[in-house]
């Protein structure tokens, strides 16, 4: 497992509690500590453009730092998805999240999708043609699904209860790449309340079984939500875990 991370992404860039100081601190900390970090640098406008209108990126731009802010978090989901093609999983420890923004919208503490925005620069430049993106933040992801609509390539799948879990995956007949949009907040101590440190080991473990049917070793995670600074580590290394039986 690598895990993608800029000391930029410790930077406080707006007053959202995704933006909160000291967030990723003690995750980053815990992860350096097991795992190799790789560096990303800011998407380029064009890769952003595969998934925005003009408009929204250039309204993005006009607000400063979270500009900079979301460039970088977009690149560092493009560098996760670009490692995961030499089948070695990887997870980016970034943030503005992503999947509440949509072709020209953007809400949630999201600006920029940085799921739909990994994945279609990979399809853009033919290096996969289809893929699975599992969303299990607390929150529905709408703006990943709404730039997928439609499309038989990208499916979006949004996850139900844990017990549900397994039939949701064994519906998936077939992808090149397997991307999971990494949300924390659903955590007994988190804004959801609903789910353990175990369960997002388990999580990781059914969807490393769907890797190893459809795409071995090429998976990414990309964070989404996860509000309690002091689990959102342990849980992250859960999956990592999961991902890696």
């Amino acid at each position: 497992m690598k895990i993608i991370f800029h000391e930029h992404y410790l930077e406080s860039y707006d007053s959202d509690p995704a933006a909160e100081e000291g967030r990723l601190d003690r995750a980053m900390e815990l992860l350096k500590s097991r795992y190799e970090f790789l560096e990303p640098v800011e998407a380029h406008r064009e890769d952003v453009l595969l998934v925005h209108s003009e408009g929204h990126l250039d309204r993005v731009n006009r607000m400063g730092s979270i500009y900079y802010a979301a460039l970088l978090a977009a690149g560092g989901a493009v560098l996760a998805s670009k490692t995961a093609l030499d089948k070695e999983p990887a997870f980016a420890l970034i943030r503005p999240p992503g999947h509440h923004a949509g072709r020209d919208s953007s809400w949630g503490f999201c600006w920029f999708n940085n799921m739909a925005i990994a994945v279609q620069r990979l399809i853009h430049k033919k290096r996969i043609k289809s893929a699975f993106i599992l969303d299990f933040d607390l929150h529905f992801g709408d703006g990943t699904q709404s730039i997928f609509m439609n499309r038989n390539d990208v499916v979006y799948q949004h996850m139900g209860d844990m017990e549900e879990l397994p039939e949701e995956l064994s519906r998936v007949e077939k992808c090149d790449i397997i991307g999971l949009s990494a949300g924390f907040d659903r955590h007994i101590e988190d804004w959801g309340g609903l789910l353990s440190t175990d369960d997002y080991r388990e999580i990781g473990r059914q969807v490393a079984g769907l890797a190893r049917r459809t795409c071995p070793g090429r998976i990414f995670a990309v964070l989404e939500g996860g509000y309690n600074h002091q689990v959102l580590g342990e849980n992250i290394i859960a999956l990592a875990e999961g991902l890696e039986m």
